[in-house]
């Protein structure tokens, strides 16, 4: 059984998501302080955090920061409507996705499944048809679900690996946004640009030497991104 934390200072939301995620055969943990949700995360085995943004003690933010530092696990942000700028912020410094408060249990169920479905794929080393994908000293190993620059290892969130595999697969070609998040979620690209934008820099950030003028993940204005074909 698949262990999720939920974490939120509003009980009665932390109740409802208990319902709803027990319903679907997973053991739920709670926490309701972004400090108590990582002093779970230490004593007990967890596949997926689902966490609020404003909390006390410490923010969901701030929380999720701290968590990058050494996991890796799938984290979906929850939000208020008027939270844009913290679901961006959230997306920035590591989360996989978010949720905006109130939320349909149905959606919520159904992110929680695709981001574990992806954790479990990208643990999955034995994966058929692994390769190893390469462009200058950029170097992603489908395999040991691995990346590499210049021989160094690179730590990427599982959204961001499957967004870099996707490209580096397909070197040369330009993707549009609508066309990662339908790749990349499986779902239908309604809104996708921030949630895209933000992840294409966050990677960026971790394989490149200078961000701001990327030698491997190029935007082509207009259209979209892709990885540059390199010798």
């Amino acid at each position: 059984m698949q262990n999720i934390l939920v974490c939120d200072d509003d009980k009665e939301i932390v109740e409802a998501i208990d319902i709803y995620l027990t319903q679907e055969g997973y053991h739920i943990l709670k926490a309701y302080d972004g400090q108590q949700a990582l002093d779970m995360l230490k004593e007990n085995d967890v596949h997926l955090l689902v966490i609020d943004v404003m909390m006390p003690k410490l923010d969901g933010i701030r929380a999720t920061l701290k968590i990058r530092e050494n996991n890796s696990l799938p984290i979906i942000i929850l939000s208020a409507k008027s939270e844009d700028a913290d679901k961006i912020l959230g997306l920035n410094i590591g989360a996989d996705d978010y949720v905006t408060k109130p939320f349909n249990p149905l959606e919520l169920i159904a992110r929680v499944k695709s981001q574990l479905r992806r954790y479990t794929q990208l643990g999955n080393i034995q994966e058929s048809g692994s390769q190893v994908f390469q462009t200058g000293g950029l170097k992603v190993n489908d395999e040991l679900k691995e990346v590499t620059v210049d021989g160094e290892q690179v730590k990427l969130t599982p959204i961001e690996y499957k967004i870099l595999l996707l490209l580096v697969k397909n070197q040369g070609k330009v993707f549009s946004i609508d066309q990662i998040y339908e790749n990349i979620w499986n779902e239908e690209a309604i809104a996708a640009d921030n949630t895209v934008a933000v992840h294409i820099r966050h990677i960026r950030e971790k394989i490149e030497i200078n961000p701001k003028e990327p030698r491997y993940l190029k935007v082509v204005w207009g259209i979209g991104y892709k990885v540059e074909k390199l010798s």
